[in-house]
């Protein structure tokens, strides 16, 4: 979660912009559980982070593409 969030932001916003970042999403979070009582749930950001995997992807997949080149899978 915030672990893989804050190193690929520090590296696009730098270190300062990213820590706080991170702690803003951490604080959403804690909010969010207190306001709504609810137990934490790692699945709810697991499914969203496949999401977003499956966005990458695609996104890459296209770029190829409109390059004239061809993605093949690699086993493993």
């Amino acid at each position: 979660m915030a672990g893989e969030f804050l190193p690929k932001d520090a590296a696009k916003l730098g270190a300062p912009k990213a820590i706080t970042a991170a702690a803003h999403k951490l604080a959403r979070i804690v909010y969010h559980l207190l306001t709504r009582r609810e137990p934490y749930d790692a699945m709810v950001y697991a499914k969203h982070e496949k999401f977003w995997r499956f966005r990458a992807e695609a996104k890459l997949r296209a770029q190829a593409r409109a390059l004239g080149l061809k993605v093949v899978p690699v086993a493993g």
